[in-house]
């Protein structure tokens, strides 16, 4: 059947167009962004094919694991053993031993009943918000809190409500005032302004209110900790989600808590449920990597990387260390700046920041030695920026 042109279908019903202006929109505000081809086993390599090497202070593997010569073996030699995916989800037939090796050191590493390994901690946390909400739940979240729990908790069919960022008793007021369940949902280290919250009065404020606490861990490095057993049987659920990806250096995202929670995720966490199991080489990568910081050489390692956030900004919670320029323009010129000087620190800017904040976000790690350090505290120096 012929069908006669129309304007809209001839011209793409306006979808180029359309493209275009949200291209440009972004552009002309200074946010646009582009992938950058990293080169590089460890925090110095060159940068989209360059001839110069720079040292990168964007990193998230805190602690130097992802280029560790015993995690690398350990991904080899499950790969070798299963493959290099896991060839389901994990409910069909994709679950190898080492996730339950994983999963069972996990629990043991958070004091909890058990744990659950995701492909992402962004899909670790999608799976809690959406198990724990639902009609009839209010989700308390701090407002500064990451991408993963916004959209986790848009995605529960709960009642959101949005405190201001690190005011638990405006937290307590919000699951006060709410007749029904609550879930108080906050990062541990807030991905980028590296602050942090005070973790024992979470924990207090929930057991009184019986308001259930899930924490995203994703950037603890040395703290604030969870710790001690289990509380008890009919107090609420403490559930801690993390990241393999980070202090692990591997890939995945986990979720630690009551058996009673973990056994429903496993049933009802569609992020679970519907993706394919993690590979064996990034879940052994993550054991072995966990077997290392559980070890002296472990916190010798967050010592490290804890002196070198010292020379930046004394006794700041976390190895995530803001320099904030605030206009979208000049934050990308401090960050050409910097590299021009062999030094890459990306420009963060909104929506990832509010406007008006945009930063340079320096995150540090053991793998930097001293010399490094010394290169950026002058560079910074150099520039102003300090």
């Amino acid at each position: 059947m012929s069908r006669s042109p129309q304007v809209g279908i001839a011209d793409g019903n306006g979808w180029r167009d359309h493209l275009a202006e949200r291209a440009d929109a972004i552009k002309s505000a200074g946010r646009w962004r582009s992938t950058r081809t990293y080169d590089s086993l460890g925090p110095s390599g060159t940068l989209d094919h360059g001839p110069d090497p720079v040292v990168t202070f964007a990193s998230n593997d805190y602690l130097g694991l992802s280029s560790h010569p015993a995690v690398i073996e350990a991904a080899s030699a499950a790969t070798h053993r299963w493959g290099t995916g896991a060839g389901a989800s994990r409910l069909i037939c994709g679950t190898r031993p080492v996730h339950d090796e994983l999963q069972a050191e996990l629990a043991d590493w958070k004091h909890t009943e058990a744990a659950l390994v995701f492909p992402t901690g962004f899909a670790a946390n999608l799976g809690v918000l959406t198990v724990l909400g639902g009609p009839g739940v209010r989700i308390v979240s701090d407002e500064l809190n990451h991408a993963s729990i916004i959209d986790g908790a848009r995605l529960a069919s709960a009642e959101v409500a949005i405190y201001p960022h690190l005011d638990l008793a405006a937290a307590s007021a919000l699951i006060t005032e709410w007749p029904g369940r609550s879930v108080l949902v906050t990062d541990a280290v807030f991905s980028m302004d590296g602050d942090a919250v005070d973790m024992e009065d979470a924990v207090e404020r929930c057991a009184q209110l019986g308001a259930a606490l899930v924490v995203d861990e994703a950037h603890s490095v040395w703290g604030p900790n969870l710790s001690g057993p289990a509380g008890p049987l009919d107090a609420p659920p403490v559930v801690r989600v993390g990241t393999l990806s980070k202090s692990l250096g591997a890939m995945g995202g986990f979720v630690a808590g009551p058996r009673a929670v973990i056994d429903l995720l496993v049933n009802a966490a569609r992020p679970f449920i519907f993706s394919t199991g993690l590979s064996p080489g990034d879940a052994a990568a993550a054991l072995a990597a966990l077997h290392l910081v559980r070890s002296p050489e472990g916190r010798a390692l967050v010592r490290r990387v804890r002196a070198h956030t010292d020379r930046l900004t004394p006794n700041h919670p976390s190895p995530i260390v803001p320099v904030i320029i605030g206009d979208e323009h000049r934050a990308v010129a401090a960050s050409e700046d910097l590299l021009d000087l062999g030094y890459w620190v990306p420009a963060i800017r909104p929506p990832t920041v509010a406007p008006g904040t945009s930063r340079l976000r320096i995150t540090l790690s053991a793998a930097h030695d001293d010399e490094h350090i010394d290169g950026l505290l002058a560079a910074l120096d150099r520039l102003g920026l300090r």
